[in-house]
């Protein structure tokens, strides 16, 4: 006997015939080994095949009142909640031609009047085995596609669970710093928006990219972990031999990030625009930033938004050693760094979000008191 894959019951055949006589013999044909269902028109059985028990199989006269067998094979196969029931074609029209109409329209089997019962009830079943397997395959790509995604969402959690635990370890070394961490990450974002579409960026500015972008700018420091606090929480401001030592928290961030890589002796790649963004972001577009002195395009295109994002969140906020700017004055300074401190192109698209900067500072300004806290209502910040 066949069993239904989603009951776990008998399967169900739906016969479908205008007949009462051929109702009849089908069903004390099908009876002892399936449950059957009876229709006696096409609309009928578009109900019950749209049901909520629909037929595991369909044996179909064509020759019936109103919509015929063709028209309601088609109107089955155009209904995602029916086009897999395997539908047999049971009918007294024996022309070739008829029967290859039949099939095109989807039927899995033709079968003409006067019937072999053996014949049909071999047919059904092998059928049924047939759809039985089909529904466990399809079933099992479901549960494979649905756990592929759920694995997915689980790795991409950990991986952001992971860079923003490493980024608040070195954000605790340095109370003053407040949001700093959010507002870098949500201006490196709204720069590389507006720049996506543009000619020297669009290859490099994906989606996906954009979106590893927002994920990685927060580590864009997380080398001040290795930076003594006599240097890192100095008030005031540092000797030339105390900025060489603090200029070096690029290489520690980078050389951090890849021990942890070999540790688990694997090249991620969700790291891999994060060690640009802590090695490079210290970079000038004329070659006078450190730590290898590039210039121009050599410097990677997320460290040069770092940059951007850095410079403006430094200017507009207290530190130990200064005050803070105002917006208007911070967008002075980097305009006047256009072409030498930053990438021409990404000053000028900053110069016409720069609004969309402020309400980001505003929104995530430092508290007065309380550090580097973070409200809950911020904690996990919508991705593209």
């Amino acid at each position: 006997m066949t069993y239904s894959v989603e009951y776990n019951e008998p399967a169900s055949v739906l016969v479908v015939d205008d007949s009462p006589d051929n109702l009849s013999l089908m069903s004390g044909l099908l009876k002892d080994e399936y449950r059957v269902k009876v229709a006696n028109n096409g609309g009928r059985a578009l109900k019950i095949a749209h049901s909520d028990r629909p037929p595991d199989l369909i044996l179909l006269d064509v020759m019936m009142p109103g919509m015929d067998g063709y028209e309601l094979c088609r109107q089955l196969k155009a209904d995602s909640r029916s086009q897999d029931i395997p539908i047999i074609f049971l009918t007294a029209r024996s022309e070739a031609a008829d029967e290859q109409l039949g099939l095109e329209l989807g039927a899995v089997d033709y079968i003409t009047k006067p019937i072999s019962p053996p014949i049909v009830m071999a047919r059904v079943r092998n059928h049924l085995r047939l759809k039985s397997m089909a529904d466990f395959l399809r079933d099992k790509n479901e549960f494979l596609k649905q756990e592929v995604k759920r694995r997915t969402r689980e790795i991409m959690t950990i991986q952001e669970v992971t860079i923003l635990a490493l980024a608040s370890l070195a954000e605790t070394r340095d109370l003053t710093t407040g949001y700093h961490l959010r507002r870098t990450q949500l201006y490196v974002r709204a720069l590389a928006i507006k720049l996506r579409t543009h000619p020297r960026f669009r290859d490099f500015l994906t989606e996906e990219n954009i979106n590893m972008l927002y994920k990685s700018a927060p580590l864009h420091d997380i080398g001040k972990v290795g930076i003594p606090d006599r240097i890192l929480l100095k008030p005031g401001p540092l000797a030339p031999d105390e900025v060489e030592i603090m200029r070096t928290h690029t290489i520690l961030g980078r050389n951090a990030i890849e021990h942890a890589e070999k540790t688990v002796g694997a090249n991620l790649e969700f790291l891999r625009i994060a060690k640009e963004i802590v090695l490079f972001h210290q970079e000038k577009w004329d070659g006078t930033g450190y730590p290898e002195a590039l210039s121009g395009d050599d410097i990677p295109v997320s460290a040069r938004l770092m940059a951007v994002a850095d410079v403006y969140d430094a200017l507009t906020n207290r530190r130990s050693y200064k005050e803070a700017l105002s917006h208007e004055e911070a967008v002075v300074i980097i305009m006047e760094g256009k072409g030498s401190h930053f990438d021409p192109d990404m000053v000028e698209a900053f110069s016409i979000i720069n609004e969309e900067f402020r309400r980001i500072a505003r929104k995530f300004s430092d508290l007065e008191e309380g550090g580097n806290q973070i409200p809950p209502e911020v904690d996990f910040l919508p991705l593209l």
